[in-house]
């Protein structure tokens, strides 16, 4: 199968309609439309149901989507790491979600630097959820990911570290001073819904609660009794005093892996990991 075969297949299964992925492509239906039909044949399997009125996937085509956008993310990611190669001097690119794993971050860095033949690590704090994509696309060598949060199916990692969570409330809610809370009564405080985060799409899912993009906003919507969050038991470092924390037992446990792609070969990574898991 070629590139192009299967960015053609994907604009399709995404949109499920073929004139919007032609306008996608930027190129006409016909063709399009040619195109699907022969990777059907060379497959020996139909890719889609099509109707008059609709074109939804059939199984085959449901794992195609899937392999083919790990497929065309490895394409990609190649050719940005051969860019950057070509562009300067070695270094590594480091992906964390911003406000996450701040003091293991801070103690990795230091620990590394000092390590003979360590080159310059750039850091790229991002939004939740976007580590593991800058860490599949190329434009990041490395990460520090979160289970259960985020996926690292299809990575190489190393766990670093497991915590608990703990309920975040505004100080002086009358559940503030429990010794802990279950999952069930934090679900059920109608007056601190739970936030929403953003899908990957960039949409947010249905639910009372306030859409949030990062800590800091969360932080202050919480401290203004707009919303409670479960978050690992590390972030209390970073909360004010118009916040308090209940242990909740129950709720999963956090992992700080360290993640990278399984064909790398970079031996600067390598000495990162190995120093992120002697920390």
């Amino acid at each position: 199968m070629e590139t192009r075969e299967l960015r053609y297949f994907v604009a399709v299964a995404e949109e499920l309609h073929f004139g919007r992925a032609a306008q996608r492509l930027a190129m006409a239906q016909p063709p399009l439309s040619r195109a699907i039909q022969q990777l059907e044949r060379r497959l020996g399997v139909v890719l889609l149901h099509r109707t008059a009125r609709a074109v939804a996937l059939t199984e085959a085509g449901s794992v195609l989507l899937r392999e083919a956008r790990v497929a065309l993310d490895a394409v990609e990611a190649a050719e940005r790491r051969t860019r950057r190669a070509a562009a300067g001097p070695p270094g590594v690119v480091l992906a964390t979600k911003a406000g996450a794993s701040s003091e293991l971050l801070s103690k990795l860095l230091d620990a590394y630097a000092a390590e003979p033949g360590a080159v310059a690590v750039e850091v790229m704090l991002c939004g939740p959820g976007e580590q593991e994509g800058l860490l599949r696309d190329g434009r990041a060598d490395v990460a520090l990911l979160h289970r259960p949060f985020d996926t690292t199916a299809g990575l190489d990692t190393e766990d670093l570290h497991t915590e608990q969570q703990v309920l975040v409330l505004p100080a002086g809610h009358p559940l503030a001073n429990r010794p802990h809370l279950s999952t069930v009564e934090v679900t059920t405080l109608t007056d601190l819904p739970l936030p929403r985060w953003p899908r990957r799409d960039g949409g947010y899912p249905d639910g009372p609660g306030p859409q949030v993009r990062d800590h800091t906003q969360l932080f202050q919507l919480i401290a203004l009794g707009r919303a409670c969050a479960l978050v690992p038991e590390s972030l209390r470092a970073q909360l004010r005093d118009d916040h308090a924390t209940v242990p909740v037992p129950d709720a999963p446990t956090v992992t700080t892996v360290i993640a990278w792609p399984p064909h790398s070969r970079s031996k600067a990574v390598a000495d990162l990991v190995r120093t992120a898991t002697r920390l």
